[in-house]
């Protein structure tokens, strides 16, 4: 059993589930040969158990038996959660912004930055908003605004990092170009890690070099269509899908990333695979502008989890060994010079069939 108070915050709480699975195993591999673990029984504070309720919908029921209950520690009240029901799962997508349209409406702006970073990767964040981003560190972005003094519609530039922002004039414009030479010659491949711009949002760098060449993942993923930071609301948690993608025969491949050791990416990573499983088993990816002219395979997503090698953490393959059999999930390995160029190390697939009691990872 392991419960989790009403004090502590939503992402204590989220993170429950995955120490509740080690504790499980933990107690399974000290325990007498003869002796049986069957299962866990989790509780947490009263309306807070939603996102615990999907990711345990998608585990193993042949590895062990799931339960989940609410406790109101003000009524004393203890309420037993149905996890298998996703009838009411509150899961909602983002619209496509029709990229092409945007790329057009912004191209001044997005020339004017390109002139001095021509190397610059923009995205679009709206019909009225793009950002740009230097190995995935967004320095600026560009948005309507109405013109001062009319209700003509006009465009504006802001530039900084974090917090710093600031619009784009003419006497800011010597600024600018200081910010863009700094962002060129410090964040790099082989730059001064000492440097906090390249030190600054690893995952988003590597998301960039991954966007650039996805295939490098797996040679499975299509290059072609792919979509990067798809907002997926679920309850009260706002999910940014770090990759979505393709295969070649048009299936979904969900790609979650991470620079540094996580104990919790197999489950988050679940957790957006349920998301886009969702959706997509509802028609909605079609319906919402994503992959046009695409007709999408009907086979559930893959799921990829990709971390340096030596910031995997070790308790990431017994996490995984507890995830539903059905889930087609991938962990890659890549080098750990990724900024260089992403080079995969290893990849592990599950290797047991669906019923089995103590499932494995093979390493390909």
């Amino acid at each position: 059993m392991l419960g989790v108070n009403q004090q502590e915050t939503q992402s204590s709480i989220d993170a429950a589930l995955t120490f509740a699975i080690l504790w499980l195993d933990a107690c399974r591999n000290s325990e007498d040969h003869r002796v049986l673990v069957e299962g866990v029984k989790l509780f947490v504070p009263a309306g807070t158990s939603a996102l615990t309720c999907e990711r345990m919908a998608h585990l193993n029921a042949f590895a062990a038996k799931w339960h989940l209950y609410e406790f109101d520690e003000r009524h004393d009240e203890l309420t037993a959660i149905d996890f298998q029901d996703r009838g009411n799962i509150a899961t909602r997508l983002v619209r496509c912004p029709d990229e092409a349209a945007v790329l057009d409406r912004f191209a001044e702006s997005i020339h004017r930055v390109l002139s001095l970073l021509p190397e610059t990767e923009v995205a679009v964040l709206s019909t009225a908003e793009v950002a740009f981003r230097w190995r995935g560190l967004e320095f600026a972005r560009a948005r309507l605004a109405h013109e001062a003094g009319s209700f003509r519609p006009g465009q504006e530039i802001v530039f900084g990092i974090g917090a710093e922002e600031r619009m784009l004039e003419e006497r800011s414009s010597a600024d600018f170009t200081t910010l863009v030479q700094r962002l060129r010659l410090t964040r790099g491949p082989h730059g001064a890690r000492h440097q906090p711009l390249w030190r600054l949002h690893p995952e988003r760098w590597l998301e960039s070099l991954v966007l650039h060449d996805v295939s490098a993942l797996d040679e499975r993923l299509d290059g072609g269509c792919l979509y990067s930071q798809v907002p997926a609301f679920s309850a009260s948690d706002r999910a940014m899908l770090d990759v979505l993608a393709t295969t070649h025969d048009r299936r979904l491949a969900v790609v979650e990333l991470k620079a540094d050791e996580d104990i919790h990416l197999p489950l988050q990573g679940l957790d957006y695979w349920s998301r886009v499983q969702w959706h997509h088993a509802r028609g909605e990816f079609a319906e919402f502008g994503y992959f046009p002219e695409r007709e999408l395979s009907a086979e559930d997503p893959l799921l990829l989890l990709v971390a340096p090698t030596l910031h995997i953490h070790p308790a990431t393959d017994t996490v995984l060994r507890y995830i539903d059999s059905s889930i087609d999930w991938t962990l890659v390995g890549i080098d750990e010079r990724w900024r260089d160029r992403v080079r995969v190390i290893f990849r592990k697939r599950p290797t047991c069939g669906p019923r089995s009691l103590a499932p494995t990872v093979g390493v390909a």
